[in-house]
């Protein structure tokens, strides 16, 4: 006697990701869509948060209509708006890209005294050398000054991310205790997802954030670890499948619009 069994692509996704993150040695970074989608105007997407919370507990984004900064820790999903304020978003709003990850990190160092966004990096880059592979990243701490960016929201027909930069507010938050939550990238993957250094933030009392471009911490942990997988789920709508995912200038484009 034989027996049906459905199965869908998004099951075999989500056992997948949950099998691998149960192992204690490996951890998986979870993505939907692509940095050079968004960077082209796909800006609508159909995951919701609360799909991302099953495929991790940190990481970051943004959200539909690029309508601000997302940001994930602890179980957690902030939107950093526009304005410079950050709410909790909700379970069925959407994004157009996010990476996530269980958070698993391998390394612990406290800081006593100032350190600048590169000093940081300096540490992460000495412990884990390598170039080839990801790392997640958190600091809870007290920041000297954190400078953050948020693009507004965006409204049909989409403009290329590089064209909206012009009406990007920027915030500065000083003497603020905060977490931050990024990822090393390899540079091989960049358009794919953004390399180097991607960073958000938000302010301990959940008030207030953005996407990193500069920062000092006073004091504070960071906490990091490796990772060796990458899962991306590609979307099959018109407007991804249309846009042009490798544009001449991609590598210059991404650096502007991020850094």
């Amino acid at each position: 006697m034989s027996h049906a069994t459905d199965c869908s692509c998004e099951q075999s996704l989500l056992e997948t990701v949950r099998a691998l993150r149960d192992k204690d040695t490996e951890c998986v970074i979870y993505q939907t869509s692509m940095m050079s989608a968004l960077l082209s105007g796909v800006y609508e997407g159909n995951t919701t948060i609360a799909d991302l919370l099953t495929k991790g507990d940190f990481g970051l984004g943004t959200f539909n209509e690029l309508d601000g900064e997302l940001i994930a820790f602890s179980h957690e999903v902030h939107q950093l708006r526009a304005d410079g304020s950050a709410r909790e978003a909700q379970p069925d709003q959407k994004t157009p890209f996010a990476v996530m990850t269980w958070f698993k990190p391998h390394y612990r160092q406290r800081f006593d005294r100032p350190m600048s966004r590169q000093q940081i990096h300096d540490v992460i880059d000495r412990q884990v050398p390598s170039d080839n592979i990801f790392c997640a990243l958190r600091i809870d701490g007290h920041f000297r000054h954190a400078h953050t960016r948020t693009v507004p929201r965006q409204t049909p027909p989409y403009r290329a991310m590089t064209d909206v930069l012009d009406d990007q507010p920027v915030f500065r938050f000083d003497g603020r205790d905060g977490v931050l939550v990024g990822f090393r990238t390899p540079q091989h993957m960049q358009g794919i997802n953004v390399a180097g250094y991607h960073e958000h933030f938000i302010t301990d009392d959940r008030q207030g954030g953005g996407h990193l471009l500069d920062y000092q911490l006073e004091n504070g942990v960071l906490t990091f670890g490796e990772i060796h997988k990458l899962m991306i789920d590609l979307p099959t709508d018109p407007a991804f499948l249309n846009a042009n995912l490798h544009p001449d200038n991609l590598d210059a484009a991404i650096r502007s619009v991020e850094n």
